[in-house]
C-alpha cells in the first residue's frame, strides 16, 4: 500500500471526503425519485449495507420538488444528479439536498452557473464534476484523436476551471470510463494535477459477475496506490450489491472494517471433505453479520490451525471429522455432519467474549 495522497476537504453532509477522512462508500438508488417510499426503502437498505452517501437521479422538476420528501424520511446524506437544467440544481438546493452532482458546462450560460454557485455557497454545498468517457465533448476527441487519460483530465479541468473562475472551490472530480487501463491512467494523471478529491468509478462496469471484478480490479489499484477519497461500484442490478463489494475491497485494503472474513482454502488431493458446500454454508450463515471476525474454513489438517492461525477461529477437515481451532490453538476434534454447527458455537462464544 502505498501512502495516501493527501487531498484538500469537502463535506456532503455530515462525511468529510479527502483531507485524510476515511474512504467513503456511494451508491445510487434505481427507484424513481418521484416515488418517495421505494426510493426510501432502497435508501434504507443500503445504508444497512454500509452505504455513506447515496446519489438520485433528478431528470425533471417533478423529481426535483419531491426530494425533500425522501431527505426528510431518511439519515444518509443524498446527492442530486443533475444533467442541463441549472433549475433542477436549484430546486434540489431548495429541497435540502446535501451535494450535486453536475457539469457547470452543461447548463447554460454563465448566469445559469452563478445562480447554482450562488445558492450552493449559502448552503454549503459541494459539486461533483463527472466526466465519462463515453460523452466526451466532440473537440476533445478531435484534438487527441480518440478518448485518452489527458482529453478526460482537460475535460474534467474545463469544468473545474468554471467554477474557479466563480471562486468556488468546494468540489469533487470523477473520470470514468468501463475500460480499466483508461480510467486508473486518468486518475493517476489528476492526481498529479489538482488537489481536489477524487471519487473513483468504473462506469458501465457491467452485472455482478463481470462488473465486480473489473472494479476490484481498477478501484483497488487506485486505492492501492493511495488514490481516491470516495468512490462507487456501478454494477446492474441491486444497488445494494455495489455497497458490499466496495466495503469488501476496502476491508480487503486494510482501510474499513466490515463484518467477518472468511478464509477458505481452494482444495487439493488432501482434501477428504466436501469442503465447497461447508464454506458456503458458513459463508451464507455469515451474511448480515457486522463484527469483524475471522473465520477460516480449511480443507485439511496441513492448511489448518496452522496456515490460518491467525483466524479468530476456524474449522480444518479430516476424515469424517475435522478440527475446530481458535487463533492457531485446537480445541477439539468435531464429527463432519457437526462442524459448522460447532464453529457457531464457537463464533457466538467469542462475540459473548467481546461484549
Amino acid at each position: 500500500m502505498s501512502e495516501r495522497r493527501l487531498t484538500r476537504q469537502i463535506h456532503i453532509g455530515p462525511v468529510a471526503i479527502g483531507g485524510g477522512a476515511p474512504i467513503s462508500v456511494q451508491s445510487m438508488t434505481n427507484t424513481k425519485t418521484t416515488d418517495t417510499g421505494a426510493t426510501v426503502a432502497q435508501i434504507h437498505a443500503l445504508a444497512k449495507a454500509g452505504c455513506d452517501i447515496v446519489r438520485l437521479a433528478v431528470p425533471d422538476m417533478e423529481s426535483a420538488a419531491n426530494l425533500g420528501n425522501i431527505i426528510r424520511a431518511v439519515d444518509i446524506p443524498l446527492v442530486a444528479d443533475i444533467h442541463f437544467d441549472y433549475r433542477l440544481a436549484l430546486e434540489a438546493i431548495k429541497q435540502g439536498i446535501a451535494a450535486l452532482r453536475l457539469n457547470p458546462g452543461n447548463i447554460g450560460g454563465r448566469e445559469n452557473v452563478r445562480a447554482v454557485v450562488r445558492e450552493a455557497k449559502k448552503n454549503h454545498i459541494p459539486i461533483r464534476i463527472g466526466v465519462n468517457a463515453g460523452s466526451l465533448d466532440k473537440m476533445l476527441l478531435t484534438k487527441y484523436g480518440k478518448v485518452t487519460a489527458e482529453a478526460l483530465v482537460e475535460s474534467a479541468l474545463q469544468h473545474v476551471r468554471i467554477l474557479e473562475a466563480e471562486d468556488f472551490y468546494d468540489l469533487k472530480i470523477s473520470l470514468k470510463a468501463h475500460d480499466v487501463p483508461l480510467t486508473i491512467a486518468a486518475y493517476r494523471l489528476m492526481s498529479e494535477t489538482v488537489d481536489y478529491p477524487l471519487h473513483l468509478g468504473i462506469t458501465e462496469a457491467g452485472t455482478a459477475r463481470t462488473g465486480m471484478i473489473k472494479s476490484a480490479v481498477g478501484i483497488g489499484a487506485l486505492l492501492a496506490e493511495g488514490i481516491g477519497d470516495t468512490f462507487r461500484i456501478s454494477l446492474t442490478g441491486d444497488p445494494v450489491v455495489e455497497v458490499r463489494v466496495a466495503n469488501e475491497i476496502l476491508k480487503s485494503l486494510g482501510l474499513r472494517e466490515y463484518g467477518p472474513t472468511l478464509i477458505s482454502c481452494p482444495t487439493c488431493g488432501r482434501c477428504n471433505i466436501d469442503l465447497p458446500s461447508i464454506a458456503a454454508q458458513v459463508e451464507n450463515k455469515l451474511d448480515g453479520m457486522t463484527k469483524p471476525i475471522q473465520v477460516a474454513v480449511m480443507g485439511c489438517v496441513v492448511n489448518g490451525p496452522g496456515e490460518a492461525r491467525d483466524a479468530d477461529v476456524g474449522i480444518a477437515g479430516g476424515k469424517g471429522e475435522g478440527l475446530l481451532f481458535r487463533r492457531g490453538e485446537i480445541v477439539r476434534k468435531v464429527p463432519e455432519n457437526l462442524l459448522v454447527e460447532e464453529l457457531f458455537k464457537e463464533i457466538d462464544a467469542i462475540l459473548r467474549e467481546e461484549t
